[in-house]
């Protein structure tokens, strides 16, 4: 268009279709080869030399497509059937946000929970369900390493990198002209935010930060009831409270109120209509809405009297501060058609009304609250081995998710895309079985008893799963990831408060209390190391690591947990020096430990062999990475599904490699 001379134009058409093959746009790539080819054949401009090299370019560019098509078939043919499911293939009838793969069940005794109507593959979707109601937290403080060296505090929190409402990352947010303290990605986002839940809360900030996320998520959840046709609700809860002294309620009414059954008998053209489980419409349909909020049970009943009343007395204090509000405020926002049906069911003559919702809810987060997380890069940008934790960015109540019932030893696996969860099967899940979740305690991170404790504390049953239950039989033996080693022979020791060595042929014995003492030790060793590493003296940091790993070496097992952290620490300071062969070596050993504590299939391993593939891409050694970047990919698609940021990261590499040229006696690890 500009003038580029014509007989150059062949080469500006290569280097498009080059371009076009690195991106994987092959389809585009194959027509502007074919336009090359024509354009030449029409009007030949090249010398006969230079003809023969733009043919033997044009070659290989063709047996590139070709072998990326071949492969992108093969991948594609393997992964459509289980993967295709970015969205439900088909959803659920009797379910909103659920795949048809599943049935809600209930039972007198663990009450609402999910089966599989069929055989469900590992890694296929189960439940893609969005928050009905979600609330950053703001407290977070983010590893990241700025190289700011301030007298200011210039820690950042999720508050100052998330979208208050749709959870997004952004980095130049858009904050509330009227406090400033609730940030968005966009102008749209804040303007939604403004008109469903905003205009009530901007003057409130303050009170809901000292106040806490759980009071937060309840006010936020009886204002997004504005929108909904919520009159069962609200005209039980009414009718609940003018039967009632609304002054102070005597515990039983409390009780009464807040433990309500919205199932029951309704009527429909005339007829009465059984619901036989709660929150189902009278057609029997279970949906993300603000009726299944509400028949999250609130366990008032098992709740302490002290915890109920510091529950009350937040909400007593919001209420107040609502009170003060116009109730025009309240209605901000609304559409005409929304505001005749939000008056009338939701804001009832009595102001209590909206006390008790809020109440009701807060009571209901205990048990029924989801942490929102997110995979972080911890460290600094310029590491080329990624290292990342999990961390807790808002906390949301998904209705749906709600309804899966606990197992130490899960068959599923849940991650967060925004404020989307998605519920993947994390192993063959039988027709008839239930579907199950991991409320926290996992078998793989505490023993049965401390399980025990914190779901009895905080979920008020006693888990009888398979983990559990054998757990319970076992031999009071340790996990080989807790556990110590003899430092004769490196054999096993076991015994309560002085622990004897399991070989037969030893008479080692030590106490527990000195054992414990030195990993105490050890632990902060390995602080000092890991604190040199953030500060880029690796030398010293890899002396200090080599000193940790040879006293682990005398007295813990080889699985254990520090030792692997110890491996993982080492691969990261060899990768930054370069020296690829040791980073391997050490990361494959951490590897080892990671399999024996959360098992070869675990997002965990996948974790890991993401981190193993990025050291052998970075070194080189192809055979290598390709074979780490197929195991890492069939481990994490089954937990996150093809859209998750490591595998696109995977899969640029293994092309990235794919279209290197043959290294004859090349580098290997």
């Amino acid at each position: 268009m500009h003038g580029y001379p014509e007989r150059l134009q062949p080469k500006m058409m290569l280097r498009k279709a080059e371009c076009l093959v690195l991106l994987g746009r092959l389809q585009e790539a194959s027509q502007t080869i074919s336009d090359l080819e024509s354009s030449f054949a029409a009007k030949p401009t090249l010398a006969a030399s230079q003809f023969q090299i733009l043919q033997r370019t044009l070659c290989r560019l063709k047996m590139k497509i070709q072998k990326k098509e071949n492969l992108t078939e093969t991948v594609s043919a393997a992964l459509t059937k289980a993967f295709e499911d970015m969205d439900l293939r088909e959803e659920n009838k009797q379910i909103s946000s659920a795949s048809a793969s599943v049935s809600l069940c209930t039972d007198p005794f663990k009450g609402r929970y999910l089966i599989a109507t069929k055989d469900i593959l590992p890694g296929e979707l189960l439940v893609k369900e969005d928050a009905f109601v979600s609330v950053l937290n703001p407290a977070e403080v983010l590893p990241l390493h700025l190289g700011l060296e301030s007298k200011w505090d210039t820690r950042v929190t999720n508050g100052d990198l998330y979208c208050h409402r749709c959870l997004k990352r952004s980095l130049a947010p858009v904050p509330c002209d009227g406090c400033s303290y609730a940030k968005y990605c966009s102008q749209e986002c804040m303007q939604q935010a403004w008109d469903l839940y905003h205009n009530i809360e901007c003057s409130l900030g303050a009170l809901l930060l000292t106040l806490g996320v759980f009071c937060h998520v309840a006010l936020r959840s009886t204002l997004l009831a504005r929108f909904e046709d919520a009159g069962e609700v609200t005209r039980k809860l009414c009718g609940d409270i003018s039967n009632k002294d609304t002054r102070l309620p005597e515990s039983k009414n409390l009780v009464q109120t807040l433990s309500y059954d919205l199932g029951g008998e309704s009527e429909k053209n005339g007829k009465t209509v059984e619901t036989p489980i709660p929150g189902c419409d009278i057609n029997g349909k279970y949906e993300n809405n603000y009726y299944a909020v509400c028949n999250l049970l609130p366990h008032t009943e098992n709740h302490s009297a002290e915890y109920k009343f510091l529950c009350a007395l937040s909400i007593s204090a919001l209420c107040r501060q609502l009170e003060a509000a116009s109730p025009q405020a309240l209605m901000t926002g609304l559409t005409s058609s929304k505001l005749k049906a939000a008056m009338a069911p939701v804001l009832c003559p009595e102001s209590s009304i909206w006390g008790v919702a809020m109440l009701r809810h807060m009571l209901q987060l205990q048990c029924n609250a989801q942490a929102i997380t997110a995979i972080q890069q911890t460290g600094s940008k310029e590491n080329i081995i990624t290292d990342s934790r999990q961390v807790r960015l808002a906390t949301g109540i998904f209705p749906v998710v709600s309804l899966l019932n606990h197992s130490c030893s899960p068959n599923t696996s849940m991650s967060f895309v925004s404020t989307v969860a998605t519920v993947r099967a994390s192993q063959h899940i039988g027709k008839g079985q239930e579907i199950l979740h991991c409320y926290g305690p996992h078998e793989s991170r505490m023993g049965v008893a401390e399980r025990q404790q914190k779901l009895r504390s905080q979920y008020f049953f006693d888990c009888t799963c398979p983990a559990c239950q054998h757990g319970k039989h076992r031999t009071t033996a340790e996990p080989r990831w807790e556990a110590f080693c003899c430092c004769s022979c490196r054999a096993l020791i076991q015994g309560d408060e002085v622990l004897s060595c399991g070989n037969a042929s030893c008479t080692e014995s030590v106490s527990r209390d000195h054992l414990v003492s030195r990993l105490q030790d050890l632990q902060q060793q390995v602080g000092i190391a890991r604190k040199l590493l953030r500060n880029g003296k690796l030398e010293r940091a890899i002396q200090q690591l080599l000193g940790c790993q040879h006293d682990a070496e005398s007295f813990l097992s080889a699985e254990h947990s520090v030792v692997g952290e110890i491996e993982d620490d080492l691969a990261q300071a060899y990768a930054a020096l370069g020296d690829w062969q040791k980073s391997a070596a050490h990361l494959q050993k951490s590897l080892r430990v990671v399999e024996v504590r959360h098992g070869p299939s675990s997002v965990e391993m996948g974790h890991e062999l993401f981190k193993l593939a990025q050291i052998f891409f970075n070194g080189f050694a192809v055979p290598e990475a390709l074979n780490t970047i197929r195991k890492a990919e069939k481990v994490l698609l089954v937990h996150y599904g093809p859209g998750n940021d490591e595998i696109q990261e995977l899969q640029k590499m293994k092309s990235c490699l794919l279209d290197l040229p043959p290294i004859p006696g090349g580098p290997s690890l």
